[in-house]
């Protein structure tokens, strides 16, 4: 063994625990930028490792100099412009991108052996074979992904039939067989292997509605890693094996946390249509009779007496980047002697910990954020409840109407407390597609408008009550 393969080893032994380091660090808002970090050594390890033992020539080193550099000025212009309302898009692409990696490096691999007319082994043709049927579906379900969550892409009626399933079966059966034929040194299934397997990542996941999609983008990373885990074998670099499958293998368990916290499963999120697609447009704002609407200054003078104040940060709180002021008005509050703690639901926002790294952003102590499971018992002793932006998670629906979609779904209390406030824009129906009881209960006010444009009115009247003197 060489001294350069040596090295790489050590190099790739320290990544992969820095990997597993990073995995277990990102479960925190607190250790997420470190473990970002940490991750991001990992794989600069692994790059430096992988040179030294392979000495590319002087044209190797061009080109990985150009891909490095135009892949680091992509990354630094996505880190920089991307909003945080857009970033689970952001992840359905770079799920993409992972998927179409092992995809492109599974048909160089073989491509380049028939150039040379060289036989892989068939450990290396079936890891070909799936690599490239998993990074495909991959790459065009992310992408499908990506453009429902942009609403660029829409459900179209005749994929909301049984068809579907037949037509899915169909491709996966084609795909099975070209993978086979491929295996068994069939060329010409080669094609037919990517085209169907790419068509089958659209059907899939093309039927599914908005409020599963985030269950479809997890599931997909954890695709991407399996694909990359099938090119390590492909190309032979074990420390891609192990990483692709930590990646693999974590995106499950966080597709089983958000199914267990929508309470659907995997097969009802995949094969069940969209959700809220099927449904009357009637079940909108429309059938509200009894709605009561308040003031900014009504919300303060409540808000300037209560001891006991939860805030529920939803969608609609990242769409109008109102954080920063939610976290001025906090802290006026808190000065007022107010106990003020943030309810998580565990699919708030379009990805799990979006509402955490968005409250991270303007600096909300960590210790104030709590789960739905802790926070729920505590709503009956709770003065005031702000909901912002949030709808389906706080419906009690989920709890009370056997013929709402949403039956079964674990939601957050809030009717329990004395005083809820929802800040909207309108009477809109969430991803469900069906109405909120919460906004005629009896102790729900509604404050119609931007939420940015709301906390700040309820802010310069918490300052008029003299909070914060």
């Amino acid at each position: 063994m060489s001294f350069a393969h040596l090295f790489q080893g050590v190099l790739d032994l320290l990544a992969v625990a820095l990997l597993a380091l990073s995995i277990k660090g990102l479960s925190r808002v607190r250790s997420a930028r470190t473990a970002n970090q940490l991750a991001a050594l990992a794989m600069g390890l692994a790059v430096v490792g992988l040179l030294i033992n392979a000495q590319p020539t002087i044209a190797a080193w061009i080109w990985i100099a150009g891909g490095a550099a135009v892949g680091g000025l992509l990354g630094a212009f996505t880190a920089r412009l991307v909003p945080m309302t857009a970033m689970p898009e952001t992840v359905a692409f770079f799920n993409g991108c992972g998927g179409l990696s092992s995809l492109l490096v599974a048909l160089g691999v073989i491509l380049g052996a028939r150039g040379d007319g060289i036989t892989p082994s068939l450990l290396v043709l079936i890891s070909i074979a799936f690599s490239i049927s998993v990074g495909a579906i991959t790459a065009t379900g992310s992408v499908v992904a990506m453009g429902k969550l942009q609403g660029w892409l829409a459900t179209p009626g005749w994929m909301l039939s049984r068809w579907r399933h037949g037509q899915n079966i169909a491709l996966a059966t084609v795909a099975l067989v070209s993978a086979v034929l491929t295996v068994n040194g069939f060329g010409e299934a080669l094609w037919p292997l990517v085209l169907s397997a790419s068509l089958l990542g659209v059907g899939l996941t093309l039927p599914i509605g908005g409020a599963d999609m985030p269950v479809v983008i997890s599931l997909l990373n954890s695709y991407s890693g399996v694909a990359a885990a099938a090119a390590g074998f492909v190309v032979g670099q074990q420390l891609l094996i192990v990483a692709g499958a930590m990646v693999g293998a974590a995106g499950l368990i966080l597709t089983q946390v958000m199914c267990t916290g929508m309470n659907r499963s995997l097969p009802a999120v995949l094969f069940g249509g969209a959700l809220g697609s099927q449904l009357p447009a009637a079940q909108g704002g429309s059938e509200y009779t009894n709605i009561t609407s308040c003031s900014a200054e009504e919300c303060a003078l409540t808000l300037e007496a209560a001891e006991r104040v939860v805030i529920v940060p939803g969608y609609g709180l990242a769409v109008a980047q109102a954080q920063h002021t939610l976290s001025e008005v906090a802290r006026l509050l808190e000065s007022h002697g107010a106990q003020v703690t943030y309810a998580i639901h565990p699919v708030a926002g379009r990805m799990p910990g979006h509402m955490n790294v968005l409250l991270a952003e303007a600096d909300v102590p960590y210790e104030q954020l709590k789960e739905m499971d802790v926070i729920n018992p505590e709503f009956p002793g709770t003065d005031v409840v702000l909901v912002l932006g949030a709808n389906d998670v706080v419906n009690p629906q989920a709890k009370s109407d056997p013929d709402s979609p949403l039956y079964g779904m674990p939601v957050l209390n809030v009717q329990e407390a004395r005083t809820v406030f929802v800040v909207k824009r309108s009477l809109g129906t969430g991803y469900s597609g069906i109405k909120n009881d919460l906004f005629e209960r009896p102790n729900t006010s509604m404050l119609f408008g931007d939420a940015k444009q709301m906390l700040s009115n309820v802010l310069g009247e918490l300052k008029a009550l003299g909070l914060g003197k």
